[in-house]
């Protein structure tokens, strides 16, 4: 199976960055990835960390998958997601909803036993994985992996993990997919401006799809339907997420617009993913099961 070493990280998603692997539509893949802080915070005695160099999110990759063209989707089946044994979180000065609380720097260093994490002497909590950071090159500029978007990036939304598919647009040729910022756990919203970050692997299944209309980034599980929007403000996020959805309903279900506007107001829920990145980001979740009794079926 093709693996993409941790040693190919960056900090951006960019055209010209040369791709670290290439790949077949189809193909399953594994990214070996490093946490958030560049694997750079071992010790709750150095909350700073080791290097001076060390990258912001930095996500491995990119991958080319051959036969990817702008205007195409990338579908991505998240197969497992695998943590390494320690992970990590540190006290923000500017991001989170506590930021600046604390008047010193903190790092707190969390075991994983399994799928638990000890968080203290009396806690136990259950893993959950997921990726926070994941998207295509972008057909300009090139943008910091800390940014979400259009193209995915960081958008910290813990619906993206094993046993799910995601939706991201081709912008340039074999779309240079990338993939970092794995967290054990982290609550909607990520108050506290990271989540239990963590280095990992991640097994993903690439596929080149040709005119689907989804409305990327999008996301299918096993019981529901997800538009992921950032912007500005959560409020902005909130609308064009559910604004796509809505769309995305009412051709699916063959419904008027009215009716598919009454029905999102009834079954769909919104939710904020993250409010600690340049951008906002909320995601609208609608069950699977409504729009398969239309006669939906995913692609």
């Amino acid at each position: 199976m093709l693996t993409i070493s941790r040693d190919k990280v960056y900090d951006r998603l960019d055209k010209n960055i040369p791709p670290s692997a290439f790949c077949e539509s189809g193909e399953t893949i594994v990214f070996e990835t490093r946490d958030c802080y560049d694997d750079n915070v071992t010790s709750a005695e150095r909350p700073l960390g080791d290097r001076e160099d060390a990258l912001v999110n930095p996500a491995t990759g990119p991958l080319y998958v051959n036969g990817a063209e702008p205007g195409d989707v990338l579908k991505i089946e998240i197969r497992d997601i695998s943590l390494r044994s320690r992970g990590v979180m540190c006290a923000s000065f500017s991001w989170g909803v506590f930021a600046g609380r604390l008047p010193e720097a903190k790092a707190v260093m969390f075991e994983i036993d399994g799928d638990k994490i000890r968080f203290d002497d009396t806690l136990l909590l259950d893993c959950c994985p997921m990726i926070g950071v994941i998207g295509t090159a972008p057909a300009g500029e090139g943008i910091a992996t800390s940014v979400p978007g259009v193209h995915g990036g960081n958008m910290d939304c813990r619906k993206i993990g094993p046993g799910t598919v995601l939706y991201l647009p081709v912008a340039v040729p074999g779309a240079l997919l990338s993939i970092g910022d794995l967290h054990a756990l982290m609550g909607d919203g990520e108050v506290f401006g990271c989540g239990l970050e963590i280095a990992g692997t991640v097994t993903v299944r690439v596929s080149v799809l040709k005119e689907v209309p989804v409305p990327t980034p999008f996301l299918i599980t096993p019981d529901a339907v997800i538009t992921i929007q950032s912007a500005a403000t959560v409020f902005e996020a909130g609308k064009t997420a559910a604004g796509l959805m809505e769309e995305f309903v009412r051709k699916a279900a063959g419904l008027e617009e009215v009716k598919s506007e009454m029905l999102m107001s009834l079954v769909s829920n919104m939710s904020v993913c993250q409010i600690v990145d340049p951008l906002m980001t909320a995601r609208v979740e609608f069950p699977r099961n409504i729009l398969e009794q239309y006669g939906w079926k995913a692609e």
